[in-house]
């Protein structure tokens, strides 16, 4: 699947512009967008955070919701992922984001205005939370694009383009075996996606080992590369646990 997602990267920036939100999300199949959804509330940066530096690659940070919604089933903050009137989530996107060189990756390029309602409903079935959607249009978006129809276009078709692994076998493999590791569910998210080398993954625990997100590093072309090193990533031998839910 990612191998011809390749095929049409040239193309990514004029695509993104007008890609319809698809109606079989991967992970959200399921999902129907609220009718009344509402606008964000506008975010700023605080002092010193702004910073306009040349962009080196992107990373696509995909959080497993399973793992967020535990005990936050009935907070407010977390209805439209957590509370089920939508759908029940697998994956979801936590955002796309611009890289730059060490940790100096650029955020807060520009003033963003609030969300368009028409921009939340394409995307809420894809990133289930109109703070984020906000949050991640106004830290991240503002240094790729214009406009946040380009910015969330873009990552749409990234996201659109992956396969998952059955997250419910693996889950219940690593209970049954105690044998599930980083580089195991990194090794079966490159077998479903053509193209996608485990060194372009990262995974993301909890203290407690707990899987919390895959991160998949690309290049300025947004094809996949090898990610730097990071110690807030599991090793490939740390064992994680996958919360299915309840």
């Amino acid at each position: 699947m990612w191998s011809r997602l390749a095929l049409a990267l040239p193309a990514l920036a004029l695509l993104a512009t007008s890609a319809p939100p698809q109606p079989a999300l991967a992970q959200a199949w399921q999902c129907r967008a609220p009718a009344n959804l509402s606008r964000p509330t506008p975010e700023y940066p605080d002092k010193g955070e702004v910073r306009r530096t040349p962009i080196t690659g992107y990373v696509l940070a995909l959080s497993w919701s399973r793992e967020h919604c535990r005990g936050r089933k009935n907070d407010p903050a977390d209805a439209l992922q957590c509370g089920k009137a939508m759908g029940e989530f697998g994956f979801i996107l936590h955002g796309l984001w611009p890289q730059g060189s060490g940790s100096n990756h650029p955020q807060w390029c520009r003033k963003a205005e609030p969300l368009s309602r028409k921009v939340v409903a394409e995307n809420i079935c894809m990133t289930p939370s109109v703070r984020l959607l906000q949050h991640e249009w106004a830290k991240h978006g503002t240094c790729m694009a214009r406009k946040p129809e380009t910015y969330f276009g873009a990552a749409r078709l990234l996201f659109n383009a992956l396969e998952f692994p059955d997250m419910d076998r693996l889950s219940r493999e690593g209970e049954r075996e105690g044998t599930l590791t980083a580089g195991r569910l990194a090794e079966e998210f490159a077998l479903h996606n053509d193209g996608l080398p485990e060194s372009a993954i990262r995974i993301q625990t909890n203290r407690r080992g707990w899987l919390e997100e895959v991160r998949i590093c690309l290049d300025r072309k947004f094809k996949p590369k090898a990610c730097a090193p990071s110690n807030r990533s599991a090793s490939a031998k740390a064992q994680i646990k996958i919360w299915r839910g309840s």
